[in-house]
């Protein structure tokens, strides 16, 4: 028993050294094996390709590498040296550099695209030269002119003042050698003009072109052609002859036909004036009563708003007709399209024009239109929520149309135009010029010129329609969708066959030109681009000229025979101005007239 206990302590005694010096051993294999995984470990590199974890471990003689580096140099290795770390100033001087260089780059793109529409006018100046030197219109396809304005050569006149902006010498000589040639004659020797159309293309074209050649100034001509003073005695002996449409109605609402020759007056078969046509005569009569020191170009010309003042308004719209002997209005139609649109317009641009007089009326009419305009015709078509502004045939009580001419457009720079008064929307922000009016209205522009813009887009051909109705309903008519399938909105406008053609109209590339130069957002200038190469793509015809087409959901489309005077006047012009400098005919110094015949601000003698 006693042996049995030695030999059993004996063995504990050896076994707890034993167990001793195992742990010891085990502890420093552990340690040691910790300080070589940190030694060697690196970490995992990610594959640009498979995405999946790679070891980016390599052999180097007999030693290990760790992408090039051995397994300790991690540790001896210098830390990698930094950039120059820049300042402010230089951070901001390159970021200058760079943007200077892309707007240089996006400059010349824009230049160039410019110089197609001087292209375009060139071409559509020659096919009128040669066809139809003249006459009111040119007949493209049939390569002749037609007399439609009254025969005074409309195209000439309404061109002119387009081919000095854009530095057109030999044109402008042309015209204006035809003018001094032959328009005197006309003037005494031509029967009924309509006293609107008259108005806003030739005695408009006519001062606008005094302006631009320099008349005002007293110098000599700044284009070739004749003095300056040819240009104003033309328009003074027009608006004599023009003025008895005032002076012969018994009420202050002009009759709506002039005879030249007799310089008598009378109004048209139904008795009736569009509110539009007396109400868009105004720039042009200052104009001249400025230039000439004659008052009674002015004073005749303003009695129709100054009593337009005093006539009842639904929220300040008005209906679309107007009796010179009663002078009230006439039926309930209100609409912003045909016959009613430029009332709403020379409201804001006769108070632009003389904005240091007492005319304050006007753009309060104008505030007040406005208000009812998103009150009483907005709407949203669907599905997509498109903007656009509709009408009341019968009045406020009556149903709504979901209908919109293109004439319309004209309404997103105007809007534009009537909340910044000429300025860049970031300088009038800063300026803390707009109210909260003026911020509503730049946004309807905004949403409405992207309708207009979808008008076009919507088609076959890119055109837009003469007229578009909206769906509002939730379901689109089967067969009157404009083509495009491809177009989000394709089921939101709807083009009804008798309204499918399209004639040249300027109304939305005069937006875009507006709403580019207050906003400066470049995406106007794109869709104008767009617009513009769907009219050479599908009106420009070979011999000269371009042309109307019949149906602008169709391929090819079906041509008209005619070129508008305002294809020159002033489609091509807003689209030159577009893709120009802002210096160029700014806004802050000119009103356009509704036939794009820049007139300047009163106290604003800076010429372009």
């Amino acid at each position: 028993m006693q042996v049995f206990t030695q030999n059993l302590l004996t063995s504990s005694v050896k076994r707890g050294c034993i167990q001793c010096s195992t742990g010891k051993f085990l502890v420093l294999l552990m340690i040691g094996g910790l300080a070589y995984l940190v030694l060697t470990h690196t970490s995992p590199v990610y594959s640009s390709s498979d995405g999946h974890v790679k070891d980016v471990v390599s052999k180097e003689g007999d030693g290990v590498t760790l992408n090039g580096t051995s397994r300790f140099g991690r540790f001896l290795r210098r830390p990698p040296k930094l950039p120059p770390q820049l300042s402010p100033d230089e951070i901001l001087s390159r970021e200058r550099s760079f943007h200077k260089q892309e707007k240089k780059k996006a400059g010349s793109e824009w230049t160039a695209r410019q110089q197609s529409v001087k292209k375009a006018f060139i071409h559509a100046w020659s096919g009128y030269k040669h066809y139809a030197m003249g006459y009111d219109e040119l007949m493209p396809l049939s390569r002749k002119g037609i007399d439609g304005l009254g025969g005074l050569g409309a195209t000439v006149v309404d061109a002119l003042d387009t081919a000095m902006i854009m530095d057109l010498d030999d044109i402008v000589f042309e015209a204006g050698s035809w003018i001094e040639t032959n328009l005197p004659d006309r003037l005494n020797q031509r029967g009924q003009v309509n006293l609107f159309e008259t108005t806003i293309r030739v005695l408009g074209g006519l001062l606008s072109a005094y302006h631009l050649s320099g008349g005002e100034q007293g110098e000599n001509p700044i284009h070739k052609g004749p003095k300056p003073i040819v240009y104003l005695e033309n328009a003074r002996n027009l608006a004599d002859r023009l003025l008895t449409a005032f002076t012969s109605s018994p009420t202050a609402i002009p009759f709506s036909d002039v005879i030249l020759r007799d310089h008598s007056a009378h109004p048209a078969p139904d008795g009736l004036s569009s509110t539009s046509e007396v109400s868009s005569l105004q720039l042009e009569f200052n104009y001249l009563s400025s230039l000439t020191g004659d008052p009674k170009y002015t004073l005749e010309a303003m009695k129709v708003l100054e009593h337009m003042k005093t006539l009842p308004k639904v929220e300040g719209l008005v209906p679309i007709y107007v009796s010179p002997s009663s002078g009230q209005f006439n039926g309930e139609n209100i609409r912003l399209g045909s016959r009613g649109d430029s009332y709403y317009e020379y409201l804001l641009k006769v108070w632009l024009q003389h904005r240091e007089s007492n005319w304050t009326y006007l753009y309060d009419m104008y505030e007040e239109a406005m208000k009812g305009v998103r009150h009483l015709l907005v709407r949203k078509s669907i599905p997509n929520e498109l903007v656009f502004v509709g009408e009341l045939p019968f009045g406020p009580n009556g149903a709504f149309s979901p209908k919109m001419d293109h004439l319309v457009c004209f309404l997103p720079g105007t809007l534009a135009l009537g909340a910044t008064k000429g300025l860049t929307k970031e300088k009038a922000m800063k300026g803390n010029l707009l109210k909260f009016e003026d911020i509503e209205n730049l946004k309807l522009a905004e949403d409405l010129a992207k309708t207009c813009f979808e008008m076009y887009s919507v088609t076959s051909t890119g055109l837009a329609p003469e007229i578009a109705h909206f769906n509002v309903e939730g379901n689109s008519e089967e067969g009157l969708d404009g083509g495009n399938k491809s177009s989000k909105y394709v089921n939101d406008i709807i083009i009804k066959h008798a309204d499918r053609h399209n004639l040249l109209r300027p109304e939305t590339v005069e937006s875009l030109f507006i709403l580019y130069r207050i906003t400066e957002d470049p995406k106007y200038r794109e869709w104008g681009w767009e617009i513009f190469e769907a009219f050479e793509k599908y009106t420009k015809v070979d011999s000269g000229g371009y042309t109307s087409l019949e149906d602008v959901t169709m391929l090819p489309p079906q041509k008209r025979d005619k070129m508008e005077t305002f294809f020159l006047g002033e489609t091509l012009k807003y689209l030159y101005l577009l893709f120009g400098d802002s210096n160029l005919i700014p806004l802050d110094q000119f009103v356009f007239n509704t036939e794009a015949h820049p007139i300047p601000i009163k106290g604003s003698t800076k010429r372009e």
